[in-house]
């Protein structure tokens, strides 16, 4: 492709639309989404040594430690698909990740390239996380304001019930974004700070949103 290897770190609150993003920044660039989620549950269900580790901590509520979550991600990132660059996505999520991280990566001549941070209110957060609903006959979602159901409280394709799941009410969104800016913030400035750190305004439409992630990306290909 003749682009520049990118190494990127992709920050933004919940309800941020950044998978949504990440899936279409994969698709122009050619670089695999990693989270840290998906290996992490990987390892588990592939029963590897890392995994059966990380398992005893999950299975006693624990949190599984930064260091064995990087080890498990320095492998993923091994990988082939890795070559031209990566978006990890979920970490790291504080600063001790984010140093442990920079340290690894410099080991392997590979620093980051750029760190996007989608910036959305918390009021328009709460509006889009809240509003959504979802069918219990089929799954399909709803949002109350961006995408309502043609009879309210009632699927348009298989006429089940509409519900709103537990982790999309008020109290569970307002601590989540507590938790999100508590551990974010910190990190908005870690990277402000070595000059990597591109802010995404991540209100409009999906497309306006994805050209400026581009624009960005694009430039930092030419230098």
């Amino acid at each position: 492709m003749g682009k520049k290897k990118m190494n990127l770190v992709l920050l933004g609150p919940p309800g941020a639309g950044k998978g949504t993003q990440a899936k279409m920044l994969v698709e122009k660039y050619g670089i695999p989404q990693i989270s840290t989620g998906d290996i992490l549950r990987g390892e588990i269900a592939a029963k590897t040594e890392l995994g059966l580790k990380a398992q005893s901590f999950v299975q006693s509520g624990g949190l599984v430690p930064d260091q064995l979550v990087l080890t498990m991600l320095l492998q993923r990132l091994d990988k082939s698909d890795c070559q031209n660059g990566f978006i990890l996505d979920g970490f790291p999520r504080t600063v001790g990740q984010a140093e442990s991280l920079a340290t690894a990566l410099l080991e392997r001549k590979a620093p980051l390239t750029g760190v996007l941070c989608v910036k959305v209110p918390d009021e328009a957060l709460l509006d889009r996380l809240t509003g959504r609903r979802i069918c219990k006959g089929c799954g399909v979602s709803f949002h109350i304001s961006f995408s309502p159901p043609k009879k309210d409280g009632i699927c348009d394709h298989c006429n089940g019930e509409l519900y709103q799941r537990k982790d999309d009410s008020q109290e569970v969104i307002v601590n989540r974004l507590q938790v999100y800016h508590q551990q974010t913030s910190p990190l908005i400035e870690f990277y402000s700070k070595k000059k990597i750190l591109y802010p995404i305004d991540g209100i409009g439409k999906i497309e306006v949103i994805f050209t400026q992630m581009c624009d960005i990306l694009d430039n930092l290909d030419a230098h």
